[in-house]
């Protein structure tokens, strides 16, 4: 599938849009590393979604609206994906309050920690072994890396987890592997297994209240 773009143009987004909002990359991350640091300990859920609903606001608007729609005429399409994303994560997370993290289940945390730590540690460094330096780099906050650890988080939640909070980040892992097969983005094709695992999630069963032994009667 073609793109309406090429690489250096591609490429040439992130340089104008890393360099028009440092140093808040690093902020960003902070956030993200204490989002996983709150999932990870059990902490407080609506932090957890503050942090989800705020960093994607953020891609949608500034990245894709701002930046990526320069050259890309559905950015701004994208723009509104990442939004209702945000909203959802809102009405979850803030609202409902229906985040709950510390999952008990081994092979979540497996699985959550994995993609947590492709998104921060492994998807930079393969990328800059690709040649690509900053700032012509896809820094934390650009959509692949927050959809991979949106995925890592959502893995971290207690079940049951609200399988519509999985419909945002599943559509664009779709859209981004798309993407990093025509443009030979090696790094985002972690976002190809990062979604096949979301849609495994969301295909988990719900897990089912153990039923109360019956208690002995005294005196029978």
């Amino acid at each position: 599938m073609s793109m309406p773009f090429t690489i250096r143009e591609f490429l040439d987004v992130f340089a104008r849009y890393n360099t028009a909002i440092w140093p808040f990359q690093l902020v960003m991350t902070a956030a993200a590393l204490g989002a996983v640091v709150m999932a990870l300990r059990g902490g407080s859920g609506r932090l957890v979604g503050a942090y989800l609903v705020a960093q994607w606001a953020w891609t949608g608007v500034v990245y894709h609206w701002l930046f990526f729609s320069a050259i890309n005429p559905a950015a701004r399409g994208f723009a509104m994906l990442w939004l209702a994303g945000a909203l959802a994560f809102a009405w979850a997370g803030l609202w409902k309050g229906r985040l709950v993290f510390r999952t008990t289940s081994p092979p979540r945390l497996i699985v959550g920690t994995l993609l947590i730590a492709y998104a921060l540690v492994v998807y930079p460094i393969l990328g800059h072994f690709d040649g690509r330096a900053y700032p012509f780099s896809p820094t934390y906050g650009a959509p692949c890396p927050v959809t991979i650890l949106t995925f890592g988080l959502l893995w971290l939640v207690r079940p049951p987890l609200s399988r519509f909070l999985l419909i945002a980040p599943v559509l664009w892992a779709a859209v981004g592997s798309v993407a990093a097969f025509s443009l030979d983005v090696r790094e985002d094709l972690g976002l190809l297994v990062a979604g096949v695992s979301g849609i495994v999630l969301a295909l988990l069963p719900a897990p089912q209240p153990r039923a109360e032994e019956p208690r002995e009667v005294q005196g029978a």
